[in-house]
């Protein structure tokens, strides 16, 4: 599918954003909004990171139109690194940004370890988003206990091997959550799926375009 890509700016509360705005050509198919949240800003986390890549990618192949933006204070992005706080509000602009490009359409949201955290934490806030793709949750050192109270469906894609969440804590950390939910084992050596991210973007493909079933 033949693709328009364009660097853009949003602008966000703490000031602009920079984007990645992916779309089909006019005309083209086009089923779904799905923004990316990149990992964590001050460990080297941007919109060009790989599995960011991978998620958006898998976002273009299930037709849909994809944002990858930079949280405040990376890349070109103006403002400073504020916890997850105010990272969450840079993405409830770049939600509102795409929602009055493409209104009507379903609005996803994938994000990788501090991306994640992000998502995980706006979805029950925020009833635009339709499902939440959770991959590499970071569960050391953060409280989970909102994912019990929140109806917006999410889909974690994790790795067998992740040294940020292993196994038995991420099992934990979902078996808690609340319906609608899934999850995914990845069959990989480390928290980046370095050795498999083919089988990480199948599994994100699949996350963005399938029905809102639960599977554990």
């Amino acid at each position: 599918m033949a693709r328009v890509v364009k660097s853009t700016f949003i602008q966000g509360p703490a000031g602009r954003l920079e984007a990645l705005h992916e779309e089909p050509d006019e005309g083209a198919r086009l089923d779904r909004v799905v923004l990316v949240c990149h990992p964590h800003p001050l460990y080297g986390g941007t919109l060009h990171n790989k599995v960011v890549f991978r998620l958006a990618r898998a976002g273009r192949r299930a037709h849909s139109a994809v944002l990858r933006f930079n949280f405040r204070g990376v890349g070109l992005s103006t403002g400073s690194y504020d916890e997850g706080e105010g990272e969450q509000d840079d993405l409830r602009a770049a939600l509102s940004c795409m929602n009055d490009r493409y209104p009507g359409l379903p609005m996803v949201v994938a994000g990788f370890s501090f991306g994640a955290r992000v998502a995980l934490r706006l979805a029950c806030r925020d009833s635009r988003i339709e499902r939440i793709v959770a991959a590499g949750t970071p569960v050391f050192k953060h409280d989970w206990s909102h994912l019990a109270r929140c109806g917006c469906a999410r889909i974690f894609l994790h790795s067998t091997n992740d040294e940020y969440g292993p196994r038995d804590a991420m099992e934990v950390i979902f078996a808690s959550a609340s319906e609608p939910k899934r999850i995914n084992w990845i069959e990989s050596s480390d928290h980046f799926f370095s050795d498999n991210l083919d089988g990480l973007e199948e599994a994100a493909y699949e996350a963005i375009r399938s029905p809102l079933t639960t599977a554990t």
